[in-house]
């Protein structure tokens, strides 16, 4: 590969103009950079389009061009810089069961890419975003989501009734608490979880099977961390499962 030392490498150039949502979603390709999202893409199978990285790192492995230190900052949306960029292909699917988390009007890219991370934690199938939800391929998202943007699978929906099996609105002033149902939930479930201040719409509310809370005891709580706790609830082993088997935070 060709050493590149000049920001205005026409190669960078197209690089920068994927920090732009409109540029990813003509293009359908995306960046994750650093060692550590890198390595989560090569784990799952996921080869780059294209790849950039520090000189004299040999980073990424073949394939990935050379960058002389301050052509490399004019890429990287890290303020500390980094030393490997993988460009990718998105990859979107159909919602699928039998878990899936839909998000509606979830605006930040930092709560999207938390759920994915716990959707991979807690075995989910698909993430499904609607009307109003950020860019999951945004560079804050896939930091946030830690490489599960690479093995979560993610759907577009507009009509939730594309949704699989029953669908759980999770609202604050349901009467029923999440873990009854998942106690009596059987088959295929998606579970619904609104934006950061204004929740789900009650058209939305309205066209799900049923309505459930979390137990929590103030009034709300933040998008990715009400996903994470629903996720928990509809997943979680008995109580006297082995210690071997329960999740670890990193």
């Amino acid at each position: 590969m060709t050493m590149i030392a000049s920001p205005h490498n026409p190669r960078l150039k197209s690089l920068r103009r994927l920090q732009r949502r409109s540029e990813r979603e003509r293009s359908g390709r995306f960046v994750a950079e650093g060692e550590d999202l890198i390595g989560a893409a090569r784990r799952a199978g996921r080869v780059p389009l294209e790849g950039y990285r520090l000189s004299g790192s040999g980073l990424g492995g073949e394939g990935f061009h050379d960058v002389l230190p301050d052509a490399l900052k004019t890429i990287s949306t890290l303020a500390s810089g980094t030393r490997v960029i993988g460009v990718y292909e998105q990859l979107w699917s159909e919602a699928a069961g039998p878990l899936c988390v839909y998000l509606h009007g979830v605006a930040d890219p930092g709560n999207i890419g938390t759920v994915l991370r716990s959707a991979h934690a807690f075995g989910a199938s698909c993430v499904a975003l609607g009307p109003g939800c950020a860019d999951p391929h945004s560079p804050k998202a896939v930091r946030a989501s830690m490489g599960a943007i690479f093995t979560v699978k993610l759907a577009r929906v507009l009509d939730v009734r594309e949704l699989p099996g029953e669908r759980i609105a999770l609202v604050p002033d349901a009467a029923q608490a999440l873990r009854e149902a998942r106690d009596d939930a059987a088959g295929a479930r998606t579970v619904l979880v609104g934006g950061e201040r204004e929740g789900l719409p009650p058209a939305i509310v309205a066209a799900c099977e049923r309505s459930a809370r979390l137990a929590i005891a103030a009034e709300s709580l933040n998008a990715a961390m009400a996903a994470t706790v629903a996720l928990y609830e509809l997943t979680r082993q008995a109580s006297d499962a082995p210690a071997s088997s329960r999740v670890r935070a990193s």
